[in-house]
């Protein structure tokens, strides 16, 4: 038997897909009638946190944050089954992740931390990325049970807390492209272009075919050898921050990137390529 706690948007959907496959599920959620509504799929509620984990040989939470999942594991662990595994797809911080499976292995429990890069669709489909780092003995006996709740499992090794840290670096990025966006949305207001037409620009050429290369450029040291000169990066952002200041539009990434830049001109690279903003950050 699994138990499920955290049942939010996520956590319900992973729930659902469990008791299609034929997995008898417990459930638990802080606000109980979101547990509860998972009855009608064929789920069992539980108002006790520690009742809902009797029985199950793994356990499953979608909480808020670290305090969350300390404090839930805390009062579910009078209700453990000995040899129970607890995977956790919280998104956490890389310290708790590591903190919770040495202190779990002291009681006799296994934890393991598996964040996602999913959203409630796709674990309903079972879609999407897994992550999970830790133990390979540990890793090697959840690992058919895991892959089937998303698209692909990606191993990240040994240290416990490595794909707790790999799902806040990839968070990071998603968050600062989506402020990257808004400064560009802001920009285009101010330019009289509309939202499809930027829509439109970015069928037709898509920056993220640039990715790698940017990574590998950034790594590679070589910022002598510029295909964009920081100082001319520099101009054009200066053209973006006139344009917006000028029609009342604010930014919200521009300004902090160009007062970065002028840091680094400041220092002599203004001949650079422009990626040795990154320079610092990547040694």
């Amino acid at each position: 038997m699994i138990a499920f706690i955290g049942t939010g948007l996520l956590g319900s959907n992973f729930t659902k897909a469990l008791l299609k496959r034929g997995e008898k599920v417990n459930v638990w959620n802080r606000t109980a009638a979101k547990a509860k509504a998972l009855e009608a799929d064929g789920a069992k509620a539980f108002d006790n946190v520690a009742d809902a984990v009797k029985g199950a040989n793994r356990i499953h939470l979608t909480l808020k944050d670290d305090a969350a999942v300390n404090e839930v594991l805390e009062k579910a662990s009078a209700g453990f089954e000995p040899g129970v595994i607890i995977i956790d797809h919280t998104t956490t911080l890389a310290s708790g992740a590591k903190e919770r499976t040495e202190k779990w292995k002291a009681r006799g429990y296994t934890y393991v931390h598996a964040p996602v890069f999913m959203g409630p669709q796709a674990a309903l489909e079972s879609a999407g990325f897994m992550m999970v780092s830790g133990d390979p003995a540990v890793i090697s006996k959840i690992e058919p049970e895991l892959s089937k709740m998303t698209g692909k499992l990606l191993n990240f090794g040994t240290d416990s807390n490595k794909a707790a840290g790999i799902k806040l670096i990839g968070n990071l990025f998603l968050i600062a492209m989506t402020a990257g966006l808004v400064d560009t949305f802001s920009t285009a207001k101010a330019l009289g272009i509309t939202t499809e037409e930027v829509s439109q620009l970015f069928s037709m050429w898509n920056p993220a075919s640039m990715l790698h290369a940017r990574i590998a450029k950034m790594i590679s040291d070589s910022f002598d050898q510029p295909t964009w000169e920081l100082a001319m990066a520099r101009k054009d952002a200066g053209l973006m921050i006139q344009e917006a200041q000028q029609a009342g539009e604010p930014l919200i990434v521009m300004p902090s990137i160009a007062a970065d830049m002028d840091r680094w001109i400041a220092k002599g690279f203004g001949n650079n390529d422009w990626t040795v903003i990154g320079k610092d950050a990547v040694e």
